[in-house]
């Protein structure tokens, strides 16, 4: 338990653009490199960091709920239909399965599940306003910064609202579990509240930030938030280079 509890809060300190430019060079390595084995062999390794920062079994269950449909899903269409099948491998009867479409299935596959994962890690390890904060730091204008930093906060502020709207319907008798026509007339007055208070944060958030001179020119702006670069922050942003300049290069060697 030391052991996840020491690797994750490892992961919690790299600098946030360190993570990111990992997860870029991990997902485009993939895609670039001309076999499919390098991506499973990348899953199998975020698999086992996933495990040892206690978040396994998420990571599991996320591909197993999205990476095997769309596995299945791909080996199906290009396995059997690809226009690129030319050496046959089996004979399913109704139609037979290409060895090109079935590699370029698993290959799309890899691809999506490093993806997936590795910014599953970033998002669990990485708080947004550490992001945001890293993105402005390295010369990101300020406004773009919080674009990003509101996207990335509207879904978990519309969770948080739905589920304190739902909680205080409840508790005025208002029935908001059972079956399926239940919670359709439970959903309908639940829209109300949430736009009006979504419109509401909106306008307020704009006020806070014309009040803070968020619209100032001419002055260095600060930050709460402070983001460290340490020197295993600049090992791996080089690993991170190395690794895709290596895809690239078999790429074309191929």
């Amino acid at each position: 338990m030391n052991t996840k509890n020491k690797l994750y809060r490892n992961a919690r300190d790299l600098n946030p653009i360190t993570k990111l430019l990992l997860v870029l060079s991990f997902g485009v390595g993939c895609m670039v490199y001309p076999f499919p084995y390098l991506g499973y062999i990348l899953l199998l390794i975020i698999l086992g960091l996933a495990y040892f920062m206690g978040l396994g079994k998420k990571v599991i269950l996320l591909i197993l709920g999205f990476g095997v449909p769309v596995t299945l899903m791909l080996l199906f269409i290009q396995g059997l239909y690809s226009p690129k099948n030319i050496t046959m491998i089996a004979d399913l009867g109704f139609a037979q399965v290409g060895l090109e479409g079935t590699l370029y299935a698993l290959k799309v596959s890899s691809t999506l599940l490093v993806f997936l994962t590795t910014f599953y890690l970033f998002m669990q390890t990485t708080k947004n306003s550490e992001t945001v904060a890293a993105l402005t730091q390295s010369g990101l204008n300020m406004k773009i910064g919080y674009l990003i930093l509101a996207s990335l906060n509207v879904v978990p502020q519309m969770q948080r609202k739905v589920k304190n709207i739902q909680e205080a319907q409840e508790s005025r008798g208002v029935e908001v579990t059972g079956n399926f026509l239940q919670r359709t007339k439970a959903f309908l007055p639940l829209i109300g509240p949430v736009v009006l208070s979504s419109l509401t944060d909106a306008q307020e958030r704009g006020m806070t930030l014309e009040t803070r001179g968020f619209s100032i020119k001419g002055v260095k702006p600060t930050s709460f938030v402070e983001v460290n670069h340490r020197k295993i922050d600049t090992i791996l942003k080089g690993f991170a280079g190395v690794f895709l300049l290596f895809t690239i290069f078999i790429r074309f060697c191929r």
